[in-house]
Formats: structure tokens, sequence, C-alpha cells
């Protein structure tokens, strides 16, 4: 016999059911998750954000996350699950997250202005071109970055090579070519800078150098409310120069335009999945 106290029961329980449903989204949850890339950095990833996380909360009353990942696999899985309610995003993942996950973009993060990849070799290499690298192995960083990833493996576009190898860090490229593991490494031209001194033995040379590409960007994901997304821009246009400074982000500027690194990126995308193979062949 189904008493009331059962009926009751099992309706509270239906309702609270509900509320949990409808609130697993975390800005549902009155939380802002705020995703950043940090190649090992460790702490010091999350302390430059303090003031700014600090900032954000204060002024928009909402509990405010920040969530590092550590390479951009996992920077894309958190923005196509659509995880990160903000993102301070380098070219490749802002490109991603604009294309395929409906990311808008806000403001342009600080950084060097002429970006570029390059395709790096040993100095008394042999390679002159990029032909010249059919048969040859290459190195290429994580998928989701323009500059070690897509860029390349656009310029790249109609070559075959013996073999293909992600490096987890742009210092790991340097590495594989030092010790002739692979014949060329791709990275960013200002991460060539940064880590060839740890190399005092080894003269690297650049094969290939890219056309510009745009500057990262803080995005913010659709799943955040028209209204907050106003609210969370306004915020963060009136932040201090010294927290904007330090979290890494340019205020009262244009985002950067992404619609040609979207396009390489679509025309590298079919041929993907061909990068684990032996040989490599880059082309349809």
């Amino acid at each position: 016999m189904i008493t009331r106290r059962s009926l009751l029961t099992q309706a509270l329980l239906m309702l609270a059911g509900c509320t949990f449903a409808k609130t697993t989204n975390p800005n549902k949850l009155g939380k802002l998750v705020v995703g950043v890339v940090a190649y090992g950095e460790g702490s010091g990833s999350i302390d430059r954000y303090q003031r700014f996380t600090q900032y954000l909360e204060k002024s928009l009353k909402t509990i405010i996350e920040l969530e590092p990942a550590y390479n951009e696999v996992k920077s894309v899985e958190q923005i196509e699950r659509r995880i990160w309610s903000l993102v301070f995003a380098s070219p490749g993942l802002a490109a991603i997250a604009i294309s395929k996950s409906n990311y808008l973009p806000l403001f342009p993060l600080q950084g060097v202005t002429n970006l570029s990849s390059v395709l790096v070799v040993l100095k008394n290499s042999p390679i002159q071109k990029l032909t010249d690298l059919n048969g040859k192995s290459v190195a290429l960083g994580q998928p989701g970055s323009a500059t070690g990833y897509y860029v390349p493996l656009y310029d790249l576009y109609g070559t075959s090579m013996s073999e293909i190898r992600i490096a987890p860090t742009p210092e790991t490229v340097l590495e594989w070519v030092a010790k002739r593991e692979v014949t060329a490494g791709a990275l960013a031209k200002n991460e060539l800078e940064q880590y060839r001194s740890k190399f005092a033995n080894t003269e690297f040379r650049i094969l290939h150098a890219s056309r510009r590409i745009p500057p990262g960007a803080v995005l913010i994901s659709p799943e955040v409310e028209r209204n907050q997304q106003r609210s969370i821009e306004q915020v963060m246009n009136e932040a201090t120069p010294a927290i904007a400074q330090e979290a890494g982000y340019i205020t009262n500027a244009p985002p950067p335009d992404y619609k040609t690194l979207i396009t390489f990126i679509q025309k590298v995308k079919p041929i993907e999945a061909r990068i684990h193979e032996k040989p490599a062949v880059l082309y349809q």
C-alpha cells in the first residue's frame, strides 16, 4: 500500500534529482571555470592569475575556479566539452574553440607580436628546403598548437615523411633534433630562442619560417549566459593595468582575427590521421 508519506518522499527525491541534473554545468552552478595552458610551470601558472580570479569573484559575486592544463590535448578536451567558461588560449586552441565549439573571443593576449612557426634542423644538416624532408623524420608539437602542429602540417602538405613524432613540449622537439632522433622539428620561433641555450653544444638552423600567426586570446564559452558574458567582458575591461598585465591580456583592444588560421586547420584535418602512419603521407 502506497502511503502519503512514501509519495512525498518519492516526490522529494525526484525534485532533488532534477535539481542536480540541471546544475551539472559549471556555469549553472554560479561558478566560472577559467582554463589556462602551462608547460611545466607548476604552481607558477596558478599564481599569476590569483589577483585576476580574486578580482572576478569580487566584481561578479561568482565562484571562480582556475584549472590549469599542462598540454594542448587536455585543453582541447575541456574546450570540446565546454567545461571551461573562460579560456586563456594559444592561437591554435583559440581557432579550434571558435570554429568547433562556438567560443567567442574577448581580448587578445600579451606576448610575441610577430609570432611564427619554424622548422629547425642541425646547422650542418644537408636539408636545404622543405621538399628535402621527403622520406625523413620530423617532430611536431601537441595537437592544438598552431606553431608546433597545425601551421607546420600546413607547410609540409604534399610531402611524405618516414615518421612523424609528437613531442610533449617545444624543448623536447629541440632535444630530439639535437640527438638526431629526428631530422627536423617544429616549434614557435620565440620558443627556439628561449630553449636553444639549453643545448650549448648544438647549433640549430631555421629551415623554414611560416607567415605571421595571430596572438592568443581570452575566450568565453557559449554556455555562459548572454547577460553574464557582457558582465564578464565589462569587468575584465575595467581591470587595473596591473591585474590585466599579470593575467596576460590586453584591455580595450579588439580580439585577433583567426580566419586564416582556421582555414589552415581545416586544410590539414583530412590528413591528420595519417601522421601516426609510417610513412606519413601528408596529402590526399
